[in-house]
């Protein structure tokens, strides 16, 4: 059914329970950030994928998304925000609630359920929101969507790295339970010497001794092929049978026949097969496994307003049209003033209004103002190491390429209001005004030195 309502939209009071407006700091940031959001903005677009008239009633729409909001804030995974959540009023009250509370709100898999109806669309919803509650709190200002900055990352699976020994084993084990599920009763599982084999595989490995490791390896391969084949023989006509073995028999005959067929695409994780090889080039890291996400950034504040994760990696250029695309829809408005591209942008697919400039490594005969932006095309890169260090982009938990698509999106949401609460504690913070000190005072010294007029300037300056 259609979800409740908040708890602080209820007029009646409580005799047995303390209100949170009178034990918590109405000047706190996340006070005033909830005050900013159009929560109903939430109610009206999410609330109306639900039904009338079948079920329960649904959690509190601003219960979810306001819990969806701190996780991708600080960092954590669903169980850790939801007992949080207990411990916290702050938290309580920017998820609506009127009244402390000392239970669970929810059970943290109905995240992962909501997160699932919800989809893509609702995601852009919520980081839209994000992007207003910016301008609403002077993060940035209208005139920030005017200086934009693009580039890719890559968004890396939680996935151990790709062997084929390790691949293979983990295949049959995936068969073996598929099979005893379904009442199949194997010629053989080779569970026992499986695992003997892929120890062997690391312990030949570790001292070096290829050929050994290679044979552990082809026997574990060819365990998976009759595995493979004693299914597809056990299976025969049978159509439920057939349905449910498709995906899974699919997926080990392209594991088994890859290294004959360069040109395919590889299979790198047996529970996400989505998962692709992209080298970006790095030093400390030459290949990482996960999917490309195209980023745009206001380039004065490195304030998110566009997101998407992006399969098959494709080339940087191509996905420019996208990004941009997407940014504007979620601003409000169409991007036409300067967009700063490096230089894998080269020969992009973007016809739009904006003036695109590829940064290059050389910037003479640019005028100066518009070269102190392009200098300005390189903080976009701090802003990946936030979202990735102190946001979940470095790492995502959650399933299939939808899963992508949804942590690519919250992280950038979370990215945000991280932004707009550090502006609001420094808007309220003493230390502010004496680092501007200090600032004055080393100033001060550099101007006039050590003599008499440096002092009394400097006595002018803390009075």
């Amino acid at each position: 059914m259609k979800p409740r309502p908040s708890s602080n939209t209820e007029l009646q009071g409580d005799l047995f329970k303390v209100e949170l407006e009178t034990i918590i700091n109405l000047d706190h940031p996340l006070v005033r950030l909830a005050g900013q959001i159009d929560w109903t903005f939430f109610e009206r677009e999410l609330g109306a994928q639900f039904c009338d008239h079948n079920g329960a009633p649904a959690k509190p729409v601003r219960l979810m998304v306001g819990l969806h909001f701190l996780k991708h804030t600080y960092n954590l995974s669903d169980e850790q925000t939801v007992l949080r959540w207990v411990e916290n009023p702050y938290w309580q009250h920017f998820c609506g609630e009127k009244f402390f509370e000392h239970t669970l709100p929810i059970d943290p898999s109905s995240m992962t359920r909501w997160r699932k109806l919800i989809g893509e669309k609702g995601a852009e919803g919520l980081l839209a929101e994000s992007i207003a509650a910016g301008l609403k709190t002077q993060t940035i200002k209208p005139a920030s969507l005017d200086k934009v900055n693009v580039d890719t990352t890559v968004q890396e699976k939680a996935i151990t790295f790709p062997t084929d020994a390790r691949l293979y084993y983990k295949m049959r084990e995936k068969l073996v339970r598929l099979a005893e599920h379904g009442q199949l009763k194997l010629r053989q599982s080779y569970r026992r010497v499986a695992r003997r084999a892929l120890i062997m595989v690391g312990r030949y490995g570790r001292v070096r001794r290829q050929k050994l490791m290679l044979r552990e390896t082809r026997r574990l391969k060819g365990y998976l092929r009759k595995v493979t084949a004693d299914v597809m023989r056990k299976i025969g006509e049978n159509q439920g049978l057939q349905t449910m073995f498709f995906d899974t028999l699919r997926d080990a005959v392209w594991l088994l026949q890859q290294k004959e067929h360069p040109q395919w695409k590889k299979l790198y994780s047996v529970h996400a097969p989505e998962v692709e090889c992209i080298g970006k080039g790095k030093a400390h890291k030459k290949y990482e496994f996960g999917c490309k996400v195209s980023l745009v950034a206001t380039s004065k504040e490195g304030f998110v307003i566009g997101a998407q994760a992006l399969h098959g990696n494709p080339y940087d250029g191509h996905t420019l049209a996208g990004a941009l695309k997407q940014a504007g829809a979620l601003a409000g408005q169409a991007l036409k003033g300067d967009v700063f591209v490096d230089l894998g942008y080269r020969k992009h697919d973007y016809e739009g209004p904006a003036q695109v400039n590829i940064v290059g490594r050389d910037l003479k005969g640019i005028p100066k103002a518009l070269a102190r932006w392009m200098k300005r095309r390189a903080a976009i890169e701090p802003t990946i190491g936030h979202l990735k260090n102190d946001g979940r982009l470095g790492r995502n938990f959650l399933l299939g390429k939808v899963g992508d698509k949804l942590n690519a999106l919250l992280c950038a949401c979370g990215h945000n209001l991280r932004l707009m609460l550090r502006k609001m504690r420094l808007e309220r913070s003493p230390g502010l005004v004496f680092v501007l000190l200090c600032w004055l005072w080393v100033w001060l010294e550099r101007l006039c030195g050590n003599s008499t007029r440096a002092t009394t300037l400097r006595r002018a300056a803390i009075c």
